[in-house]
């Protein structure tokens, strides 16, 4: 099978067909995103936490740069705004 690199405006994209990046919506008045690192091995998670109720929630695992510029990218949020948590 022929596979060719199509080049869009925003980058080449391999094969014919490509997934559309769509930008994930939160509720910027009550969550805040957060990064939590583990003490012990220094695992760590993106999510968002309730500014009310103080709850977590995961989104996802950041293992390099790249899952955090994935994070970063989804929810249309900047680094200056996220805050980190141990």
């Amino acid at each position: 099978m022929l596979q060719a690199n199509i080049i869009h405006d925003k980058g080449v994209c391999a094969g014919m067909f490509h997934k559309k990046k769509v930008k994930e919506l939160y509720d910027k008045e009550n969550l805040k995103p957060v990064i939590r690192a583990s003490i012990c091995n220094g695992e760590k998670v993106a999510g968002f936490k309730n500014l009310h109720t103080g709850k977590f929630t995961e989104v996802m695992l950041i293992r390099d740069s790249r899952d955090l510029d994935e994070f970063l990218k989804k929810y249309d949020i900047t680094v200056a705004e996220i805050t980190k948590e141990w």
